[in-house]
């Protein structure tokens, strides 16, 4: 609860710098101010509590992935730096709207109450819907804001119906009531419709098959950092809080009591198939990277949603695998901001000769990339290795095996940047080397690979 409230604080913080005429300042004592809640949260670690008749609860989950959210906003905030030096008049009011979304993030993983967790989501939704329209002169960024507004609209709007049927069914939106009930009686009807339609809008969040049309275009229109911020922070809270709410809410038991639409575990294994083979196969196709990049999120929102099939006892490999997966991604597009800025597009063809001019972070895209890809030494092969053997060992081999599949058809994507960065020749000069990128670039990938090397620093926070 102090973690939130100090995030809030910095966010208003932020804003007085515009009226104090210190945007100069508002970088580097935002990422003080997020060290200093980072540090307030470690020390809130292993502590339980609630707070305002329940509707915030602290626990390790939640204080586990609010670290971790934590990090990757001291990232962003770091990469703001360079990406709004041309419009420094604006540059409290996007980084002021990071923090606010970071607030956002971590109510969703706190809530106790599904009216808090409604709260959390439109926090984080609303921020997302103005950074990805913030580029008001560019008309790609104007058509994925409004795409973005109108699908997430209708998103909160089921999620918001699905909470007032569990609602109508239970009498109350405390989670821990909902649960226990849900342990001892028959359950109305309306509850495992309600939760059925709050799943469809996480879906939605998370950029999972069906539900994930918006995410390609929305990548590309928006603004490269504002991508950032989508691919890894975003994605990672969504994921967090779907899997809390089938946990905390008891789920699984609850809607494979109904004849509704097949078992839970079924419609999880068929959601897990399809977005991992969409994403994938449509991520061959792309010549623009950040739609590449949307197809593969949408590939390991699939890997991800394996997690919810042993919800029981998975939370520490969905840390892990989360952190894998954002580090990898924000050390790719601190590259790509490096790559692509004064472009007019991000497609493949900019990183041509990038091993020639500028062979670090050629290094640290492929190591990036190839984290992503599930290729050792980097975290992310650990991270599908650990949910692969609790797949297994749930009794999901044939998902293991479709997985693992999927995971050697994204090779082929991935591939195509890497070579294009090794055996193209450069067809741009690239000049200055801004210290925060580097920083950002080089930070994120000595985690990622420092995850890979000692994998217990994660997986037994959760354990």
């Amino acid at each position: 609860m102090n973690t939130l409230i100090a995030i809030t604080g910095l966010g208003v913080f932020c804003l007085l710098f515009e009226i104090l005429n210190l945007r100069k300042a508002i970088v580097p004592i935002t990422i003080i101010g997020l060290l200093g809640v980072l540090a307030l949260n470690y020390y809130e670690f292993g502590s339980t509590a609630s707070y305002y008749n329940n509707m915030i609860t602290v626990s390790k989950f939640s204080t586990t992935f609010s670290s971790l959210f934590i990090i990757l906003t001291i990232f962003l905030v770091a990469l703001s730096h360079n990406f709004y030096e041309n419009h420094p008049t604006k540059i409290s009011d996007f980084v002021a709207i990071k923090v606010f979304l970071l607030a956002g993030g971590v109510a969703m993983v706190s809530f106790g109450n599904l009216a808090m967790f409604f709260l959390g989501i439109e926090i984080l939704s609303i921020a997302l819907y103005v950074l990805a329209a913030s580029d008001r002169l560019n008309l790609k960024s104007n058509e994925a804001g409004m795409k973005y507004f109108l699908m997430g609209s209708f998103a909160s709007g089921i999620i918001l119906f699905g909470i007032c049927l569990i609602y109508g069914a239970m009498g109350t939106f405390d989670v821990a009531e909902i649960h226990e009930v849900s342990l001892s009686a028959e359950l109305p009807v309306w509850f495992p419709i309600g939760m059925i339609l709050m799943i469809i809008g996480m879906l939605f969040k998370v950029a999972a098959v069906p539900f994930h049309f918006w995410a390609p275009d929305v990548y590309e229109g928006s603004p490269a950092l504002t991508t950032a911020l989508m691919s890894t922070l975003a994605k990672v809270v969504a994921i967090a809080t779907l899997y809390k709410l089938v946990y905390a809410l008891n789920l699984v038991p609850s809607l494979d009591n109904q004849d509704l639409l097949g078992t839970f575990e079924n419609i999880v294994v068929i959601i897990s198939i399809a977005s991992m083979t969409v994403g994938n196969i449509m991520a061959l196709r792309q010549v623009n990277v950040k739609r590449m990049l949307a197809f593969s999120g949408i590939s390991h929102a699939g890997f991800m949603l394996m997690t919810l099939l042993t919800v029981a006892t998975s939370a520490g490999v969905l840390l892990y695998y989360t952190a894998a997966y954002a580090l990898a991604g924000i050390a790719a597009f601190s590259v790509i901001l490096y790559v692509c800025k004064n472009q007019d597009n991000e497609d493949v063809t900019n990183f041509h000769g990038l091993g020639k001019t500028n062979p670090l972070l050629a290094a640290i895209l492929t190591g990036s990339l190839l984290s992503m890809a599930g290729i050792p030494i980097f975290s992310g092969f650990f991270a599908k290795l650990f949910l692969f053997n609790q797949t297994i060992q749930a009794g999901y081999i044939a998902l293991v095996i479709v997985a693992v599949i999927n995971s050697i058809i994204s090779v082929g994507y991935y591939f195509k940047l890497i070579l294009a960065m090794y055996s193209k020749e450069p067809n741009q000069e690239r000049t200055g080397k801004p210290f925060l990128i580097y920083a950002v670039a080089i930070v994120s990938i000595s985690l990622n690979i420092i995850l890979g090397l000692f994998p217990s620093l994660v997986l037994d926070l959760l354990n």
